[in-house]
């Protein structure tokens, strides 16, 4: 862990592992994108931000937090990060949350490499009973690949 001095002249220990808002902010950076699509500027993410959310943040900042420069942000930026990557703010507070949202991103990611997309325009042209049994028959495969031997 890193050590930084306090205003008050004291040193104190900075957060950078794992459960880091830097290290939170840099997997959102790297699994939350479109497919095909590479992580977006930090100038865009900023520009977004603003213009969706009218939260004033700079791409400076937004780069201060993810290398942890920065360490200590705002519920409100906290707030607006999470809303424009698309995970509860809980994400960046409680390790619990984001074990469960890291998960569920890998996931993701997995069933993006993978071309599980394809699976998914075809579900959607498929009826509502339809597109539950897909679900239930994709639950029970994920489960019986998940059992210990």
């Amino acid at each position: 862990m890193g050590v930084g001095p306090s205003r008050s002249g004291r040193r104190e220990e900075r957060v950078v592992g794992a459960f880091s808002i830097a290290a939170k902010l840099d997997r959102l950076f790297r699994q939350a994108r479109p497919a095909g699509r590479a992580e977006p500027s930090y100038m865009a993410v900023a520009e977004a931000i603003r213009a969706e959310q009218g939260v004033a943040i700079s791409h400076t900042y937004i780069w201060q937090l993810r290398t942890g420069k920065r360490d200590n942000p705002t519920v409100q930026h906290l707030t607006a990060l999470a809303r424009y990557f698309g995970v509860p703010v809980a994400y960046f507070l409680d390790d619990e949350q984001t074990r469960r949202v890291d998960g569920q991103l890998e996931l993701l990611r997995t069933l993006r490499d993978a071309g599980v997309t394809e699976i998914a325009l075809r579900a959607a042209d498929v009826s509502p009973r339809g597109r539950d049994t897909i679900n239930e028959l994709i639950r029970k495969v994920w489960e019986s690949e998940r059992r210990p031997d």
